[in-house]
């Protein structure tokens, strides 16, 4: 699912684009997009894009009539900038915004229809699909603290609950704890004082170097490979490989379609965390350190 700096990313290349620009015509291509019936969506035909605004991990869309377009891509969406007029080819295609000098398309991988639009009348409504996040540029180490220590919740669920964090989600939460060297296990109300400093400014300095580096991206030409695996990422999705720091093997924790990554050197102690459907399996042979671990590959 994209998230805050893949969002940025976005908005800074729809911002050059269709800031100022009149959205001609919509047309939509799935009866699973479109999540609200009033007011229609022929009622932003014609008007001017006014403002483009993040909420959480969806980009919300101003006119000057003061509607709201918001799109939540899911995992699975993704946006398009294509010649005007575009076609709209093949069932992966949802949708199309028609401007003066292109069209914004909107696709979804996959045969899951997750991806969702909304139109709202005003700010109150637009207020109602924001989870409530704290946004982590605009709060302090206090605001930090307190918002991940309302429930006593692993630091990689705190970071990943848009409840409490605004626009984070699986693969930076790992790049997050891996620049703070803390255990995605690690309860919040354990944490020790500095250890709220570590991880404070590691969020505010990872989301700031992908924002950097995707919206730089995003300025010679369209984000076209929003992907929850970068190659320049030091744990996501890297299962296996050599840590940037030390050059053990990359950690993993697999739980439903998620899939946490680690390195035990920097970041547990060297301890092994368990893998829930493989510790199922082995029992008490579950290998507690990095050592156990290798013996057990090489049975």
């Amino acid at each position: 699912m994209p998230e805050l700096p893949d969002i940025a990313a976005y908005i800074s290349a729809l911002e050059s684009r269709i800031a100022g620009q009149p959205l001609e015509h919509v047309r939509i291509n799935s009866a699973f997009l479109l999540r609200t019936a009033r007011p229609p969506i022929s009622d932003v035909e014609g008007h001017v894009v006014a403002e483009l605004r993040r909420i959480g991990k969806r980009i919300a869309m101003k006119f000057d009539n003061d509607l709201w377009l918001v799109f939540h891509l899911m995992i699975a969406g993704r946006l398009h900038w294509k010649a005007a007029g575009a076609k709209l080819a093949g069932r992966n295609s949802l949708a199309a915004f028609d401007f003066p000098n292109g069209s914004l398309v909107l696709t979804e991988a996959g045969t899951k229809r997750r991806a969702s639009l909304h139109v709202f009348a005003n700010e109150e409504e637009l207020r109602s699909v924001d989870p409530g996040g704290i946004e982590i540029f605009s709060s302090n180490l206090d605001s930090f603290r307190i918002a991940l220590t309302a429930e006593n919740r692993t630091l990689k669920r705190a970071l990943t609950d848009p409840r409490i964090l605004s626009g984070i989600g699986n693969a930076y939460s790992d790049e997050i704890l891996y620049a703070a060297q803390l255990s995605p296990i690690t309860l919040t109300h354990k944490l020790q004082p500095q250890e709220w400093e570590l991880l404070f400014t590691a969020t505010r300095n990872t989301l700031q170097l992908w924002i950097d580096r995707l919206s730089n991206e995003a300025k010679s030409g369209f984000p076209e490979k929003v992907t929850a695996f970068r190659k320049d990422m030091a744990v996501h999705g890297r299962y296996g490989e050599p840590c940037p720091r030390c050059g053990q093997k990359i950690q993993r924790i697999r739980y439903a379609d998620n899939e946490t990554n680690y390195c035990a050197n920097c970041q547990t102690g060297g301890k092994v965390l368990a893998d829930r459907s493989l510790s199922r399996l082995l029992g008490s042979d579950w290998p507690r350190t990095l050592d156990e671990l290798e013996a057990l590959k090489r049975r």
